[in-house]
């Protein structure tokens, strides 16, 4: 119970924090899936109004149920169109999403304008916003599902209670039966529950992929960050006609530290660096450890500011040394880095780690403590 009540702490806590850059690019591909399969399942959604035709030969029913899945058809390839563009639209899931909900209320609203029982009692038509929930985990954003799931249910009521309202006897139909206002306030909770399940299932992914992304010691983003978001930020500056910097920095000697006083010392150390460096860095210059001390920091800045923003973190680490503990001596830490430069050095992340380490190892061949942003002699 104890471990419930947590996860719903921790998922009320994560609607107010920033959205995970590497969840949204799992999203982009998850929207682009569902954008397809749409299309997929509109097809097959076809059938549902053709049975119904041979089962109960009502026209009426039948053309709603088809004016449906063409407008499923219709939109479904601009949502289809607007995933494949390469600039990302964070609104999309939240405006495709809410179409598939809203296109379930319109369904059962064609068919309330006939009779209302059928409208509020079509079981089959009703599903579909079950379905609608349920999709919303391919997007991998827990606000997406929750306000999907939200609008169902609001749009869903609305319509129960307009015609059960402005009704001036009991809503009876002899292929759907009888409308009761339980009824109705049992699918609403229904729907509620399927939210909130969908929901905690997303958030458990959130929190796996943010965990698998991230290092455990430092509390930076690692090489999943490096190799599934940095080529999308690359990618997004090329189009732009920006340029982009990434620097890999390595900390100076930082074996002695652990050789001279022990691994828990280093990881305190380690810690400290981190930490100075992240004060001075903006939201915008994401820093990744992708290796034991090794650091790749992403600069939307031409090389030549890029190397001063860098020289500016190397000089702001020396100047701040790590304590080990009271009364000890403080420990100076200092750092080397390449810097390379989109798209003048590469285009590519492979290209601009390896002009990157090249210059690193120049900046180490000249002494350590210092930035090399030029191919050394």
């Amino acid at each position: 119970m104890s471990t419930l009540r947590e996860t719903l702490i921790d998922l009320r806590r994560s609607l107010s924090e920033p959205p995970d850059e590497i969840m949204l690019e799992v999203g982009a591909g998850g929207e682009m899936l569902l954008a397809r399969l749409r299309i997929l399942i509109a097809v097959f959604m076809i059938l549902l109004p053709a049975i119904n035709y041979l089962g109960t030969h009502d026209t009426y029913e039948t053309v709603a149920g088809l004016s449906g899945v063409g407008l499923v058809l219709l939109l479904a390839q601009v949502w289809l169109n607007l995933a494949r563009q390469h600039r990302r639209h964070r609104w999309l899931p939240f405006v495709s999403s809410a179409f598939d909900a809203t296109l379930v209320t319109f369904v059962l609203l064609m068919l309330a304008l006939r009779s209302p029982a059928a409208g509020l009692n079509s079981v089959v038509v009703w599903c579909f916003y079950l379905l609608a929930i349920f999709a919303t985990s391919l997007r991998n954003d827990v606000r997406v599902t929750l306000s999907t799931g939200l609008l169902a249910i609001a749009q869903f009521l609305a319509l129960s209670f307009f015609f059960q309202a402005h009704a001036d006897a009991p809503l009876v139909s002899a292929d759907y039966g009888t409308v009761q206002l339980s009824n109705q306030v049992q699918r609403a909770l229904l729907l509620a529950a399927s939210t909130l399940v969908t929901a905690i299932v997303v958030f458990r992914l959130q929190r796996l992929v943010q965990l698998s992304g991230t290092d455990g010691l430092t509390g930076l983003p690692n090489r999943t960050y490096l190799n599934h978001r940095v080529p999308q930020i690359l990618s997004d500056a090329r189009d732009q006609g920006h340029t982009l910097s990434l620097a890999l920095i390595d900390l100076d000697h930082f074996r002695r530290i652990n050789e001279e006083l022990g691994h828990i010392a280093g990881d305190g150390a380690l810690r400290h660096a981190v930490n100075t460096l992240r004060m001075e860095l903006g939201r915008d210059e994401p820093l990744m450890r992708v290796g034991g001390e090794e650091f790749v920091l992403i600069l939307r800045q031409p090389l030549g500011a890029a190397w001063e923003r860098l020289d500016f973190l190397r000089r702001r680490l020396e100047a701040k040394p790590f304590i080990v503990e009271a009364g000890a001596e403080p420990r100076a830490l200092t750092f080397s880095a390449g810097v390379a430069c989109s798209p003048q050095d590469a285009v590519d992340v492979s290209g601009l780690m390896r002009m990157a380490d090249l210059r690193l190892i120049g900046a180490k061949k000249a002494g350590r403590n210092r930035v090399m942003a030029r191919d050394p002699n």
